[in-house]
């Protein structure tokens, strides 16, 4: 006699090339025959419900192309790569660069959504546990719930505070952390083929702690960099493509003063840019005595579109977040030199490298 969790399982599973179009009372019933797994649902996220996709990420042209051959177009069809050594589907890719943006978050969503899966994130603080035990039964609930959310993409933030290399670690925390890792890639591993379609992004601005072993498991590994001038103003554009903008702002001048800028410091020159209109609306509504809103009133409407000026203001108050001549980025352009597949191009080279939206 078929159990009820069984008849669950086989409603949901998805034709080879169908998006999932689980609930999330779905989810959650997938989920409750195992606590572990059950902790893991909030940090679901189905497909329709990410709103990430490649178009809405300024830039990164080359990694969004290498993403689509890598992940996207084996879960969209299944049944093209089913031939021989085809159908073993890629271990794991690493998204890695400098410190202080989120475009390899944007990146991983982007992923799901077009290949139509179930985005499943994971950091060290959903895995590890005080309680002997509980870390290792986390980190095969990871693999096990992504299974039956299959297509899923597992996303691990900051892979480097899981599986870094022992030899960072001291005597105390050796041996469980060494357990977690294992358990970690013997799940992994258990991921043979495209049938599961589970794969697995890793992302981390420190690739050079990662543990060899690791690095086995994630055989593409691409470096999402600083915005160089063409993708800086693209970046520009999709910031803003929701606000009011005065014909008079010139994107290309904008560009040339956010060099080193990261996709998030880009972001924020942005919101600020626009925020300083509210602000001036709003000091003026509060010295003429106005409380509140009223609803008849539509005060949005009486803001004045972004001009230059607005822009030059923003970027005095910002700076970079990451320096260009630090010793962590140099890290990780050396890294990228040794095991990265997109490699950097030097300054005067006349194509724009990768670049990150958030």
């Amino acid at each position: 006699m078929e159990t009820a969790f069984a008849a669950v399982c086989k409603a949901y599973v998805p034709r080879p090339g169908q998006p999932m179009s689980r609930t999330r009372e779905e989810v959650t019933a997938l989920a409750q025959h195992d606590r572990h797994e059950q902790a893991l649902v909030t940090n679901v996220i189905l497909p329709k419900d990410i709103g990430v996709t490649y178009d809405m990420i300024g830039g990164l042209g080359g990694a969004k192309e290498l993403l689509r051959q890598c992940i996207t177009y084996p879960l969209r069809f299944p049944h093209l790569y089913s031939e021989g050594i085809a159908k073993e589907a890629v271990k794991g890719v690493l998204l890695f660069g400098p410190p202080g943006g989120r475009g390899r978050t944007m990146l991983a969503k982007a992923v799901a959504t077009e290949g139509g899966a179930t985005f499943l994130s994971v950091d060290a603080s959903v895995i590890e546990n005080k309680w002997l035990g509980e870390s290792e039964k986390n980190a095969r609930a990871v693999f096990t719930l992504a299974r039956r959310l299959a297509p899923c993409v597992i996303f691990i933030d900051e892979v480097d505070s899981v599986l870094s290399s022992r030899e960072k670690y001291d005597d105390t925390t050796h041996g469980t952390l060494t357990s977690v890792k294992t358990t970690l890639m013997q799940e992994w591993d258990g991921l043979r083929t495209g049938g599961d379609r589970v794969v697995v992004i890793a992302s981390t601005n420190r690739p050079f702690d990662l543990d060899e072993a690791v690095l086995r498991r994630l055989p593409r590994r691409i470096l999402v960099d600083l915005p160089d001038a063409e993708t800086r103003e693209e970046i520009l554009k999709v910031s803003m493509a929701q606000n009011r903008v005065d014909a008079s702002v010139n994107f290309t001048a904008i560009t040339e003063e956010l060099e080193g800028f990261t996709g998030s410091d880009i972001k924020e020159v942005c919101r600020e840019a626009v925020v300083r209109i509210a602000h001036e609306k709003a000091q003026e509504l509060d010295r003429a005595g106005v409380n509140g809103v009223r609803e008849e009133v539509d005060l949005t409407a009486q803001l004045r579109p972004v001009t230059m000026d607005d822009f030059w203001e923003a970027r005095k108050k910002l700076t970079a977040s990451v320096s260009e001549k630090g010793r962590e980025l140099s890290r990780v352009w050396e890294w990228n030199e040794e095991y990265g597949e997109v490699k950097k191009k030097r300054p005067d080279a006349s194509a724009h490298h990768l670049s990150m939206y958030l």
